[in-house]
């Protein structure tokens, strides 16, 4: 039996624990002599520590689970589905404003695309770790940034903090 408190970390880390896995792996392999072992674990290494570093920019969006709702990102639309409301769907490339909201408790991503619609989506919400993947791709959005203000939001430091704007 494994404690709740560390299953729900390992949940939360999993990814990261791969990726680093996976260079312990290469290291491994490339100690087993050779030369041909050895370059194959560097490359495997390499590979297993790029992957660890973008798995731990993207460690602050990945949240245990607290809020009712499912995340999708599909061919550049996020989508939030929660019953018993009917789903909704932003694309990506008509976003024009992301911000960060503290609502009810809760860190609260609100999106907001060219007609004005908006899309209030708990970072606390099923799959919605995904959505940095997403913001990643838009112009302009700085990664770092929008951890510290998740952070900061989350925590109670801040009630709303403007994460990115499209420039234009």
């Amino acid at each position: 039996m494994i404690r709740p408190e560390l299953r729900r970390a390992f949940r939360v880390h999993a990814e990261l624990l791969a990726h680093l896995a996976v260079t312990l792996a290469g290291l491994w392999l490339a100690t087993r002599g050779g030369w041909i072992l050895a370059v194959v674990g560097g490359v495997v290494m390499l590979a297993g520590a790029l992957l660890a570093h973008g798995a731990w920019r993207r460690l602050p969006f990945r949240r245990a689970i607290a809020a009712e709702g499912l995340v999708e990102l599909i061919e550049g639309a996020v989508r939030y589905y929660r019953a018993p409301l009917p789903g909704a769907e932003m694309a990506l490339r008509e976003l024009v404003e992301i911000r960060l909201v503290r609502q009810d408790g809760r860190a609260v991503w609100r999106l907001r695309n060219e007609a004005g619609d908006m899309l209030a989506i708990p970072a606390d919400a099923a799959g919605a770790g995904a959505l940095a993947d997403g913001f990643a791709a838009l112009p302009g959005f700085r990664l770092g940034e929008a951890a510290q203000a998740l952070q900061a939001v989350a925590a109670g430091r801040a009630t709303m903090h403007a994460v990115w704007r499209r420039p234009g």
